[in-house]
C-alpha cells in the first residue's frame, strides 16, 4: 500500500498569494493555493492514504500575521485559525517563530487549530513536553504511523518566551533517543516532523553558518528506524534521500507542497520503496472556501495598511537592495534616526530585512512600515567598547564578497538560507569596509564624532534585542551589556514617530561605504 505525506513548512501567515508590498498581487505562493494543490493531489491519487502536515512557523512573518496577533478582534483571529484548519492539516509541528508574540498567544492559536501538535523537545523543568504531545500515532488505512515532532534548539535563544517561567529545550537527539523506541513499539512507520534543517550536504560537507541550529544530517546519520524526515526552518527546496531515508523541505510561504510517498509491505512489515517530490503551487487557483473565510479579515487588514500616516518632503524609496547595503541611503538613515530618537543615543544599527520592500512611498502608510519591518523585535541600548564596535563591523562585512572587482553578496548568506537580516548598517559613526581584504580585517575607517575609535572607547548603541543578545553570530553583543530596554515593537515605534511628524524630510550624510578595494584619492587628498 502507498502512504503519502503532503506537507507545508514556514508558511509565515501567507494565506493569500501576496507579499503585501503592493495591492492586487498574485504571487506563486500562499496556503490558498497550497490547499488547492493538496485537494487536487488527493483527487488524482485515490489509491493512496494521504496525511497532511504543517511543519511550523505559521504565526509570524507577514503583515497579515502581525495584524492578527497585535490588532485583530476575536472574529478576525478566529478566521486566521479557520483558514489553516480548512487546509486539512492533521499533524503540526511548532516552529521557532511561533513564540514571537508570546507563549500565551501560541497556546490560544493551538487551541483554535484542528491539527494535533507534536513537539518532543520543548519541555518543562521535569523534561516533560510543554506544548502538544511528543508524538502522535495515526491510523492510516491498515497501518499505524507515528509522527515525532522536533523544533530547532535555537528557539530559546531567538524568541519571546518572557511569559513562560518554565520553558526548556532538550536536544533533538535526546528527544529522538527517548521517544523513537516508544513509537516503534506502537507503529508500523515512524516519521519525524522537524522544524529544523540540514547542517551538511550529501557529501558530509558542512554547509550551515549557524552551528547547532540544524541537526537533520546528524539525526539520520546516527539514528536507525526513521522512515521519513520532514524538515523546514531553512526555507530550502529539498526533495531527496539521505542515508536512504526520504527527506523533504518545501521552501516557505506555501510555495511548494512537499510530498513523501512510502510503499509499505504488510507481509514484510517494512517500507520497500519511497519517493520525495516538491509540488509547485504557482499554477493552482486559490481555494474558494479559504478565500471566503479570509475576505473580511483581508479587508480589515487592507484598510489598516493603507491609512496615510505622514507626507515625505523628498524621497524614501529605493530600487537596488545591494546599493542600499553598500552605501548610505535616505531610507536606512531615516530608520536609524527613529531608533536613536526613541532610545536617546547617537549611534544605531539596523538591517534591510528583505529584498521585496522598496522603502516608504508618499504618503507613508502602515503597509510601508510592515512590509519593510515584519519582525516583532524591540529596541535596546547596549553599552559596548570600541573593540566591540569594530568587531560588529567585521561580522557585518562578512556579508560581502568580491567578484571581478565588484562587491557581491557572500553566497553563505544566500544558501542554504537567505539571511539578509544578519547584515547591519550603522549610523552615528563614519566607516569604510573594504571587502577585498581578508575577513576580520576589512574595517579601514572607523570614526565617532570625527575621531578614530579606540578599543577602549565606550559607546552606547541602539539595536534590536535579537542582535543585542548575540543573534546572527555577533558574539561581542551580550545580554549583560544591555543598559536600557523598550518593550514597544519596532514597527509601532516607527508608527508613533510618524504620528508626531506629519511631514518628514529625508537626509543622507554618506557616513559609510562598502568597497572592493580602497577608493581613489582626489587631487586634494593626494597633495
Amino acid at each position: 500500500m502507498k502512504i503519502t505525506f503532503l506537507c507545508t513548512s514556514d508558511t509565515h501567515g501567507f494565506i493569500e498569494p501576496t507579499n503585501y508590498v503592493d495591492k492586487g498581487l498574485d504571487k506563486p505562493f500562499g496556503i490558498e493555493k497550497a490547499c488547492s494543490a493538496i485537494k487536487q493531489y488527493k483527487k488524482s491519487h485515490p489509491d493512496e492514504q494521504v496525511v497532511v502536515i504543517d511543519n511550523g512557523d505559521f504565526l509570524e512573518g507577514s503583515p497579515l500575521s502581525y495584524y492578527v496577533a497585535k490588532m485583530a478582534d476575536h472574529e478576525d483571529r478566529a478566521a486566521y485559525a479557520k483558514a489553516y484548519n480548512q487546509v486539512g492539516y492533521q499533524i503540526g509541528s511548532i516552529g521557532n517563530h511561533e513564540f514571537d508574540y508570546g507563549v500565551k498567544y501560541l497556546e490560544s492559536m493551538m487551541a483554535a487549530s484542528d491539527r494535533d501538535f507534536v513537539c518532543a523537545n520543548i519541555v518543562d523543568h521535569n523534561k516533560e513536553p510543554m506544548l502538544g504531545k511528543p508524538y502522535k500515532i495515526l491510523q492510516v488505512g491498515p497501518c499505524k504511523v507515528g509522527f515525532l515532532g522536533l523544533t530547532t534548539t535555537s528557539t530559546k535563544k531567538w524568541k519571546n518566551i518572557g511569559d513562560s517561567d518554565d520553558f526548556n529545550l532538550i536536544s533533538e537527539m535526546e528527544a529522538v533517543e527517548k521517544y523513537l523506541p516508544e513509537i516503534k513499539e506502537q507503529a508500523d512507520i515512524a516519521a519525524v516532523v522537524y522544524h529544523g534543517g540540514f547542517e551538511r550536504d550529501h557529501t558530509g560537507t558542512w554547509t550551515d553558518i549557524n552551528p547547532g541550529e540544524n541537526k537533520g544530517y546528524d539525526l539520520l546519520e546516527h539514528v536507525d528506524g526513521i522512515d521519513a524526515l520532514i524538515s523546514g526552518h531553512q526555507h530550502r527546496r529539498i526533495a531527496s534521500h539521505l542515508f536512504k531515508v526520504p527527506v523533504i523541505q518545501p521552501g516557505f510561504r506555501g510555495e511548494f507542497i512537499g510530498r513523501i510517498t512510502l510503499n509499505y509491505s504488510q507481509s514484510e512489515h517494512r517500507v520497500t520503496k519511497s519517493e520525495s517530490e516538491l509540488i509547485s503551487v504557482a499554477d493552482y487557483p486559490i481555494d474558494p472556501q479559504i478565500d471566503e473565510t479570509i475576505q473580511p479579515l483581508a479587508q480589515h487588514l487592507s484598510k489598516w495598511l493603507d491609512k496615510p500616516l505622514s507626507r515625505i518632503d523628498g524621497n524614501l524609496t529605493f530600487t537596488d537592495p545591494l546599493k542600499v547595503r553598500t552605501e548610505d541611503s535616505s531610507f536606512i538613515e531615516f530608520i536609524q534616526k527613529i531608533q536613536m530618537d526613541k532610545m536617546g543615543v547617537d549611534v544605531s544599527a539596523t538591517a534591510l530585512y528583505n529584498n521585496e520592500a522598496h522603502g516608504f512611498s508618499n504618503p507613508i502608510t502602515m503597509r510601508n512600515i510592515i512590509t519593510n519591518y515584519v519582525y516583532p523585535n524591540t529596541l535596546v541600548v547596549s553599552e559596548i567598547s570600541g573593540a566591540d564596535l569594530k568587531g560588529a563591523l567585521e561580522v557585518s562585512a562578512e556579508y560581502f564578497d568580491t567578484k571581478a572587482g565588484h562587491v557581491v553578496v557572500n553566497e553563505r548568506f544566500i544558501f542554504p538560507k537567505q539571511r539578509y537580516y544578519n547584515y547591519d548598517m550603522f549610523e552615528g559613526i563614519d566607516y569604510i569596509l573594504d571587502v577585498s581584504r581578508p575577513v576580520g580585517d576589512r574595517v579601514t575607517k572607523l570614526q565617532y564624532h570625527g575621531k578614530d575609535v579606540s578599543p577602549d572607547d565606550t559607546i552606547k548603541i541602539a539595536l534590536n534585542r535579537y542582535r543585542a543578545s548575540g543573534g546572527g553570530h555577533y558574539p561581542m553583543y551580550t545580554k549583560e551589556k544591555i543598559i536600557k530596554s523598550d518593550h514597544t515593537i519596532i514597527s509601532q515605534v516607527i508608527l508613533e514617530y510618524l504620528e508626531h511628524h506629519p511631514v518628514v524630510t529625508p537626509t543622507i550624510n554618506n557616513n559609510f561605504q562598502v568597497l572592493a578595494g580602497e577608493p581613489l584619492k582626489t587631487n586634494d587628498e593626494q597633495k
